[in-house]
């Protein structure tokens, strides 16, 4: 049966009924929403999700809480930055959601910058946003007589308190020394094993670098220094006696090529004993032979006093007899007699 007569009017009780029924299906359809928006906000995925976001509002408020400075100084005696115990506990993954969300966003800004061209899009942004109100503006002033930018204008512009900036600039300060004081603890060997690592990273990276881009490399070491903590937390046992085990390993070697090394210094330094004795005593010969042979050299014997009783006394009861006179021999005649020509 039709609501509508012949002149294409609706009575006014079918336009009444027509009028209930469609509030009555508006009502029907606001309560469907309302049970529909209940049910999923009060349902167990909204719950899960109010619960998430509860745990990681707290871990990230613990990860704030962190920021003190560590009872530890440095090797020099300077006190660390309170970014040590930051990092330390954002590396740790003691709060995981903090430490995932925070890996998440370095990791989305590294691949934002590789794929999205953010500087142009924020020139363009730039452009749009005050030409809106631009020709807000104008076409406020040449309708209305009053611009449509003046009318939501602020009445004071924000300006940033001092305060505020104090802090940021302290904390930026903070965070540059961290950086600082870290390079050259690495740089000096502070930390042995990070001084490895990072020595180690660079080496790789000095290959890596020719058939790897820039944000290839950093997002690798991004992984790398937030997900090596985790996986050591997760086979912190295993890892523990592996490393123990390594280490049992080298002490056993580095003794025993300490036990070799101090044998051979030793076989080494009594061979070079015996040389260098042996070569002594032959330079004392020869030095000994150049001087027993030198008449420059010889050894002056100092002269000997004599005493009377050196001497023993003459005898002095003798006669003549006790010496023999020699006999006297008549000397011969030549054989052949020479006149003397004088007496001649």
């Amino acid at each position: 049966m039709s609501n509508v007569d012949q002149a294409g009017n609706i009575p006014n009780g079918a336009a009444a009924s027509l009028q209930s029924s469609a509030s009555a299906n508006y009502d029907s359809l606001k309560a469907n929403a309302a049970n529909a928006y209940n049910t999923v906000a009060n349902g167990p995925v909204a719950e899960n999700i109010k619960d998430q976001s509860a745990k990681a509002s707290a871990e990230f408020q613990n990860l704030a809480n962190s920021r003190q400075t560590p009872s530890r100084p440095a090797a020099t005696g300077q006190p660390l930055t309170h970014y040590h115990s930051f990092f330390s506990e954002l590396l740790s993954w003691n709060n995981p959601r903090a430490s995932a969300i925070a890996y998440g966003a370095i990791a989305t800004f590294i691949l934002a910058v590789r794929y999205l061209d953010i500087i142009r899009w924020g020139f363009k942004l730039t452009w749009m946003v005050l030409g809106i109100t631009l020709a807000a503006e104008i076409v406020g002033k040449t309708l209305l007589n009053s611009g449509l930018a003046t009318q939501v204008r602020p009445r004071r512009y924000y300006t940033v308190p001092k305060e505020t900036l104090d802090a940021v600039i302290g904390d930026v300060n903070e965070l540059v020394n961290f950086f600082v004081i870290e390079a050259q603890r690495i740089l000096f060997a502070e930390n042995i094993p990070a001084s490895a690592v990072t020595a180690f990273a660079a080496f790789l990276a000095y290959y890596l670098v020719k058939i790897v881009p820039y944000w290839g490399l950093a997002l690798i070491g991004t992984t790398i220094t937030f997900f090596t903590p985790l996986v050591y937390k997760n086979n912190q046992e295993v890892i523990d006696y592996q490393l123990h085990h390594a280490s049992e390993v080298i002490n056993a070697q580095t003794q025993q090529l300490r036990h070799t090394a101090q044998k051979s210094t030793a076989q080494a330094t009594e061979v070079t004993k015996q040389y260098v004795g042996d070569y002594t005593a032959k330079a004392q010969q020869l030095i000994g032979r150049a001087r027993s042979a030198s008449p420059e050299t010889a050894v002056k014997l100092a002269p000997k006093e004599y005493k009377d009783a050196d001497f023993p006394e003459p005898p002095k009861d003798y006669k003549t007899t006790d010496f023999p006179v020699p006999p006297v021999k008549a000397p011969e005649e030549p054989a052949i007699k020479v006149e003397d020509p004088i007496l001649t």
